[in-house]
């Protein structure tokens, strides 16, 4: 009769498939490359199937060991889940508020808005996680976060979300660009000019790259980046210029002339959170405090636009 299997063994058999090796699974579990191997070889004596064959001195999982697998992992996600709801309900006790924010407004602007918070909430402990949007969408998803805030492209029917800051890209410009002596930009004025850019995948770029196209203009990359303040840094520094939404020039705005740029170009970001979300009430003072401030840098940066 087969003895139940335990979960030693089924960590030692996870650890070996996501490793590679024995000898790096017997590290993450702190344990001896011989355990490992007397805990494989009991799983396959009480499961009665071979999950293991060795290939040129190396263990390679066989199909039966793969579908086992997938069925481990799947439950281990599940164990993942639940130790998310766990932190959930910890950080409810804790006064706790996570937020994730896409690169493009994690410098001054979320640093605003939390100081404003944290002026009204002095004993809440804020986390801030960057990543892209999607990652924000499916971190809200599953509970690892309190409130996003996410480029207008993440479009979730589980998440409640609204505009923060609808807006026309605008022409960023370093203060002695010639460029400077005009009001408005064309894409014509900016072909083949040294041009700052934010990565191919991107929102920006996209809308950058279809302007360009559309008017027959050559878009001259000099330097293509991922965050926000590192763009403007290097628009400021003389390397080029930039299309931009006015929120990614807060805290540049003193080293950078803004022009309008038409056509218009509409780019808007989205504050998101989880219907009956946990904290509702710290989330509700952050998200009046997002708003707060984007209305705040729409009338610094844009009164003379």
């Amino acid at each position: 009769m087969k003895r139940q299997l335990n979960l030693r063994q089924i960590e030692a058999f996870k650890a070996v498939i996501e490793q590679g090796t024995v000898s790096r699974a017997a590290e993450i579990l702190f344990v001896s490359q011989p355990a490992v191997s007397k805990l494989l070889a009991h799983l396959e004596d009480e499961t009665g199937l071979a999950l293991f064959e060795r290939i040129r001195g190396k263990l390679a999982p066989t199909r039966h060991g793969m579908r086992l697998y997938a069925e481990i992992d799947r439950i281990f996600a599940g164990v993942r889940q639940v130790e998310q709801a766990v932190d959930s309900l910890r950080r409810d006790e804790q006064r706790h508020l996570t937020v994730g924010v896409l690169p493009a407004l994690s410098g001054s602007f979320i640093r605003r808005v939390v100081m404003n918070f944290l002026k009204v909430h002095p004993d809440v402990r804020v986390s801030i996680e960057t990543r892209s949007s999607q990652f924000v969408a499916d971190w809200l998803i599953t509970r690892q976060i309190d409130v996003g805030l996410v480029s207008g492209l993440v479009d979730n029917p589980y998440i409640d979300s609204e505009s923060l800051m609808e807006h026309p890209l605008i022409c960023a410009l370093p203060p002695t660009h010639p460029l400077c002596k005009k009001k408005i930009i064309r894409p014509q004025d900016l072909d083949d000019v040294p041009f700052v850019t934010f990565s191919a995948k991107s929102q920006t770029r996209q809308l950058v790259e279809a302007a360009f196209q559309r008017h027959a203009v050559r878009l001259n990359v000099v330097l293509e980046t991922g965050t926000a303040p590192t763009v403007c840094e290097f628009i400021a520094a003389g390397l080029g210029v930039s299309l931009i939404h006015p929120l990614f020039a807060d805290g540049s705005q003193d080293r950078l002339v803004l022009r309008r740029f038409k056509p218009d170009m509409a780019f808007d970001f989205r504050l998101c959170r989880m219907p009956a979300s946990r904290n509702a009430g710290l989330v509700d003072t952050f998200i009046e405090g997002a708003r707060l401030v984007a209305a705040q840098v729409s009338a610094e940066l844009l009164s003379d636009q």
